[in-house]
């Protein structure tokens, strides 16, 4: 697995983290530390969770067989 499809899934699951957060306790993680939804940096945040989960959806659609590796192999003979 490259290094940007581990960034996209660690970005999604802090996304995933924070919204079962917001579903079972009201409590926005993300909002609380940069003070507020509407912060800057909150919004950076929320930008770069959304998109990581849009990559994710390649990931997703990959053939298993390409998610193994992480360069080109030669076949064996």
């Amino acid at each position: 697995m490259s290094g940007i499809q581990k960034t996209a899934l660690v970005l999604a699951i802090i996304g995933a983290i924070n919204w079962g957060l917001i579903g079972f306790f009201r409590f926005d993680l993300v909002a609380f530390i940069f003070n507020g939804q509407a912060a800057a940096m909150s919004r950076l945040i929320y930008a770069l969770v959304g998109l990581a989960g849009l990559y994710a959806i390649s990931i997703l659609l990959k053939p298993k067989e390409e998610l193994g590796r992480d360069h080109e192999v030669e076949p064996q003979r």
